[in-house]
């Protein structure tokens, strides 16, 4: 019987993967970014949770995607590193403490 070799097609793990950063423990009075890349009715979604912000922590600032540049998605690692750094130094110019970076289904 002949062996064949089985070569997945997710590929292998090319970048180190690391920890997050820990949770706040609330979000009152922090400032809040959005970063959107075009996917799942962000410009549907992110109004929503706004307005859910602003019921459940009024006093919390939120940065809406419309104030960072678009990034569409980039399968290679060394893109998306790049545009990993140009988020979180935008998001630290316009004082966010924390980012919602994804929303959907």
């Amino acid at each position: 019987m002949e062996k064949l070799a089985v070569i997945s097609p997710a590929g292998v793990q090319v970048v180190e993967q690391r920890g997050i950063a820990p949770r706040l423990p609330d979000l009152a009075g922090k400032t809040v970014g959005e970063v959107w890349n075009g996917v799942f009715k962000g410009d549907e979604t992110f109004p929503v949770l706004r307005e859910m912000f602003r019921k459940r922590f009024p006093d919390t600032k939120i940065v809406p995607y419309t104030e960072f540049p678009f990034f569409s998605g980039d399968d290679r690692p060394h893109a998306q590193q790049e545009v990993a750094r140009q988020i979180a130094a935008l998001a630290k110019e316009k004082g966010c403490d924390a980012i919602i970076s994804g929303n959907g289904a």
